[in-house]
């Protein structure tokens, strides 16, 4: 049996021994940090400390900073929230949203459309999953921009790894006066956010994608961007009430501080290269053992997650892979955790003009600063049989 590897960052990162401290020591102190007693005020210190280390690791300002449940929640706050309020006394109805999305912006966009009457149009990309400023504006300009609610796409591809031109497609939407919202979650922790240089009005995060709790993600709003509530009670923060999860936070904003650069919004950059070479050994090692492999998404190291290697292997079906490996102990993924036990094809692979015989053999390996070179071992020692195997089973 090959040596157990976890390749499989991009759904859920390991949680340090660090954080993990933090987290439980957060969760044994008492206190609502609502409160006005000293109980609460010692929760609200201890919120509002985490809250301003992550809205630094975002370059942000903490008052922009919206806790919330996870990066789902951020994005249903996000365009939902956002599609309210531009409706108040105007009529924009048109929703922009980036081909190859997130499962949660996908569904939030089209529920919009089926239940609010919002015209959703779909922004194709280019052979890379990338949305180019061109078409944005494009689209833009077709629609009418007064009649344009709000923009939604993602920082980085969080199955295929590629980077969008995040500021330029912000400038595109700031030009013709339409918000921007940006899906941050598969870059948090391998590129440098900076919100406030983005020209982005909505940013979304989750935590547990770095090594944080499930549970836990942000919202970055900003200073002159509205937004509605998708839930009323309280109004502890602008656009979200409820209890605030101050273990939550604290856990989250120590994983921060483990992938990113002290006092500062970049990542490590020993975490980036140690990713980086990892990746690239992993690349190698696929296409020596299967030249046919097709490595998609970016391939320049400027437009690719460092820790993304996502391949199609023709006459092979990527679930059977992933269950051929998992039985020898290597834990690598078609897509999405979000879709886990979906049988579908990459809607980000036929997104790209992908035949849905070739994209149906799709695997994605994703790495994180706790990845091992042994753990690159065990997958290259493992994916010949697995191969091999897939492809008698065939497509079927």
């Amino acid at each position: 049996m090959a040596e157990h590897a976890y390749l499989d960052h991009a759904a859920t990162s390991p949680m340090s021994a660090a954080v993990l401290e933090a987290y439980s020591a957060a969760l044994l102190e008492v206190g609502n940090p609502a409160s006005t007693h000293g109980h609460g005020q010692r929760a609200l210190e201890a919120l509002e400390a985490a809250r301003e280390r992550i809205a630094m690791g975002l370059g942000c300002d903490a008052a922009e900073l919206v806790l919330t449940g996870g990066g789902t929640e951020s994005i249903n706050l996000a365009l939902k929230g956002a599609y309210w309020a531009r409706q108040r006394g105007a009529h924009r109805p048109v929703l922009l949203v980036a081909d190859g999305e997130h499962h949660a912006t996908i569904e939030a966009a089209e529920w919009l459309r089926d239940t609010q009457g919002a015209e959703l149009v779909w922004l194709p990309l280019d052979a890379d999953g990338a949305l180019q400023p061109e078409v944005l504006a494009a689209a833009i300009a077709q629609a009418g921009p007064e009649r344009v609610a709000l923009v939604s796409f993602l920082w980085a591809n969080n199955e295929i790894g590629t980077v969008l031109p995040v500021a330029e497609l912000c400038a595109v939407a700031q030009a013709a006066g339409v918000p921007s919202h940006v899906d941050a979650v598969a870059a948090l922790g391998q590129l440098r956010i900076d919100f406030a240089s983005s020209g982005a009005d909505y940013l979304s995060v989750s935590a547990h994608k770095i090594g944080g709790p499930v549970g836990a993600g942000a919202l970055v709003v900003g200073r002159r961007a509205v937004l509605e509530p998708l839930f009323h009670g309280g109004s502890q923060q602008r656009g979200r009430s409820g209890t605030q999860d101050t273990a939550g936070a604290v856990a989250f904003a120590a994983a921060l501080d483990e992938v990113l650069e002290p006092g500062m919004n970049a990542p490590r950059s020993a975490h980036i290269d140690h990713m980086r070479a990892l990746r690239d050994r992993l690349i190698d090692g696929v296409r020596a053992i299967d030249p046919s492999a097709v490595l998609r998404g970016a391939h320049d190291a400027a437009h690719r997650l460092p820790g993304n290697a996502h391949f199609t292997f023709p006459d092979c079906q990527g679930d059977s892979l992933v269950y051929l490996l998992d039985a020898v102990g290597v834990s690598a993924s078609v897509g999405s955790a979000c879709r886990a036990g979906v049988a579908e094809t990459s809607h980000v692979l036929l997104a790209l003009g992908l035949p849905e015989a070739e994209a149906s053999g799709a695997l994605r390996f994703t790495l994180g600063g706790q990845s091992e070179g042994r753990e690159i071992d065990a997958l290259l020692a493992a994916l010949p049989e697995a191969l091999e195997r897939a492809r008698a089973a065939g497509l079927s």
